[in-house]
């Protein structure tokens, strides 16, 4: 087998490995924030949650919990490629990506809806823009995780 078709196997490998991860990733944050959203509520307290907007549309809250989680996934993973790329040529270009990975991932742990949620903050009434900013960073951090993989 020559040099680029076993380079071909390994990234193949690799995305074969990492595809199941993120749909397990992705099961679970689903179910989470399931559990979350649709949480029974004291049936006695008739007071709405405090910032919660009536008719507000939940599926947005839905999906930027799942997205969240699947960023922090991606980040980890794209963390773990970098650590390597730099242990194998100790560039500063290396080193600087580890540093903006990690700088990502805290800051998708600490606006992770849950948690957020944990501080008894809730988010509302923003609608589509909750999930607009995770969507283009999700877009962003798959390209960067492919050609880090790929290259």
């Amino acid at each position: 087998m020559s040099k680029v078709e076993n380079m071909n196997s390994s990234i193949k490998f690799k995305i074969g490995l990492l595809i199941p991860i993120f749909v397990l990733v992705g099961l679970f944050a689903t179910f989470w924030a399931a559990s979350i959203l649709y949480a029974p509520q004291e049936i006695a307290s008739k007071t709405p949650i405090v910032g919660h907007i009536n008719n507000d549309f939940e599926f947005f809250y839905f999906a930027h919990a799942i997205i969240s989680t699947l960023n922090v996934a991606l980040l980890i993973v794209l963390l773990i490629t970098f650590i390597s790329i730099y242990r194998k040529t100790k560039s500063e270009f290396s080193l600087g990506l580890i540093i903006f990975g990690f700088a990502f991932l805290l800051k998708d742990l600490l606006s992770s809806p849950f948690t957020v949620s944990v501080f008894s903050f809730y988010a509302s009434g923003l609608g589509p823009f909750i999930v607009l900013p995770d969507l283009f960073e999700f877009a962003a951090i798959w390209v960067i995780l492919y050609l880090s993989i790929k290259y």
